[in-house]
């Protein structure tokens, strides 16, 4: 019985620091990234407040807790 509880403790700490917030500079690199692999040279990444979304189609990423938005935009040339 020991053991149980012992496996299910572990397993919602392990839970609760797979589920932690990544912070919005690292998110937004990762995003950069996985941008810059497809191929597209002319976008903007920024990362806003929720209160300065005006397309929800333009987020990308939240970050901090869903207190933050990543939006994205491709830059005509």
């Amino acid at each position: 019985m020991k053991r149980f509880a012992l496996a299910l403790i572990c397993c919602a700490l392990a839970t609760s620091a797979l589920a932690a917030p990544k912070p919005c500079e690292e998110l937004k690199a990762e995003i950069e990234a996985k941008i810059q692999a497809s191929g597209v040279t002319s976008y903007t990444l920024e990362i806003v407040t929720n209160d300065e979304v005006h397309d929800q189609n333009m987020v990308v990423g939240s970050c901090e807790n869903g207190t933050k938005k990543i939006i994205y935009q491709k830059n005509d040339r």
